[in-house]
């Protein structure tokens, strides 16, 4: 599994993670692509490569025009950016996530519905160009999976929109909820609005990890410190070792509820970290047709997914049971074809070096090339290579 560590010792902005993942291995051409199916024409982005406090890495500007009017952007305009966007629909989804979350936590702190949140500098061009690049740039790389430790955070207070505000600002304390934070002595902000939301929709905070790594990168903010340690982030790129681990099944009988119902609840434990759900059809009581519904999920995630299952569900127990596991090291990358670029799982252990070309994208590329799918998918398997270049 591609995972990304994101290592906040001296915060975390969306400008830090830009930067830190083209250190990583993000080619600058195809964060530009990524970005240009926007459709917004109103920025330029400067990359360069710096080197603050002996330490190399990358600083991502965006500059608008001077004395360029933009126009005002709440959420819902966001959200119209996006739809009409040529982005692929999952990145449209996650970026859309990031905005939600980010106006829900604003409207929490300032007492109106996320709607009617007026964005000041979250929705300029800006931060859209943060998350666009930011989730645009962990799809290409592969990662499923984003790990936070320990977040660092700066002191006193912060010239907002809404006036002074100390630090962490409140959106950035709201989104950070469940997450460790450290206050440091260092002035000012270290955490913004844009890179909380980041964190909050995307990354899993964790205490401890235990990873192979494949890529390093560094992205530099734009203040200079005197002291104390440069405004960078570090990203590692990583994936997780193969060994046994120890789940826990949790499964319950349906035998009363709507394929909707079923459907939705399948998706929502998914979304709360399950890594596998499924259902079997079964005959219960009273010669009922039913459903099995089992759910594979690690121990973190358990009781999330466990109220999930009570709250979308007419069940009225959940069973539990830990289960044994082994798995397979897994790589998700990028390979250039003939026909275009697919993005590859990659498995390895066990005596067993396989890669599949992800069914998406051989759906995409069959439509755009006026060929069948089978047709398409066994030409892009000729071309894989046996294992991908780390």
């Amino acid at each position: 599994m591609g995972v990304a560590y994101f290592d906040c010792f001296s915060g975390i902005a969306g400008d830090m993670v830009l930067g830190s993942l083209i250190h990583a291995g993000l080619p600058e051409a195809v964060l530009r692509s990524e970005l240009a199916k926007l459709g917004l024409d109103e920025y330029v982005l400067k990359i360069e490569r710096v080197w603050r406090d002996a330490m190399e890495g990358f600083r991502v500007d965006v500059v608008v025009e001077a004395g360029r009017e933009l126009p005002h952007r709440g959420l819902r305009e966001i959200r119209e950016i996006l739809g009409r966007s040529s982005l692929d629909p999952w990145v449209k989804e996650r970026a859309t996530a990031v905005f939600t979350r980010l106006a829900v936590a604003e409207g929490k702190v300032h007492g109106c519905s996320p709607e009617d949140v007026h964005f000041h500098e979250v929705g300029a061009t800006d931060a859209i160009v943060d998350v666009v690049g930011a989730v645009a740039g962990l799809r290409h790389l592969g990662v499923e999976r984003v790990l936070v430790g320990p977040i660092t955070e700066g002191s006193g207070t912060q010239r907002c929109a809404h006036g002074e505000m100390p630090v962490p600002v409140p959106a950035v304390a709201e989104l950070l909820a469940g997450f460790e934070v450290r206050l440091s002595r260092l002035p000012g902000e270290l955490v913004t609005p844009t890179g909380a939301a980041l964190l909050a929709t995307l990354a899993t905070p964790v205490t401890s990890v235990s990873l192979v790594p494949r890529s390093v990168g560094y992205g530099f903010g734009s203040r200079v410190r005197a002291e104390g340690p440069p405004n960078a982030l570090r990203v590692v790129l990583a994936t997780e070792p193969t060994r046994d681990e120890t789940l826990v099944l949790l499964e319950t009988n349906l035998d009363d509820a709507s394929g909707q119902v079923v459907g939705h609840a399948l998706t929502r434990v998914l979304e709360l970290g399950a890594l596998d759900a499924f259902t079997i059809a079964t005959q219960g009581k009273k010669s009922r047709p039913g459903l099995l519904f089992s759910v594979l999920v690690d121990e973190a995630h358990v009781d999330a997914v466990e109220r999930a299952l009570y709250a979308e569900t007419p069940t009225l127990g959940v069973r539990r049971q830990r289960v044994e596991r082994t798995k397979l090291e897994r790589r998700h990358v990028v390979v250039e074809t003939t026909l275009g670029p697919v993005r590859v799982k990659y498995v390895r252990g066990a005596g067993i070096v396989r890669g599949a070309p992800e069914a998406d994208d051989v759906a995409r590329l069959a439509a755009g090339h006026g060929l069948a799918f089978q047709v398409v998918q066994r030409r892009l398997q000729s071309e894989l290579p046996e294992w991908p270049n780390d």
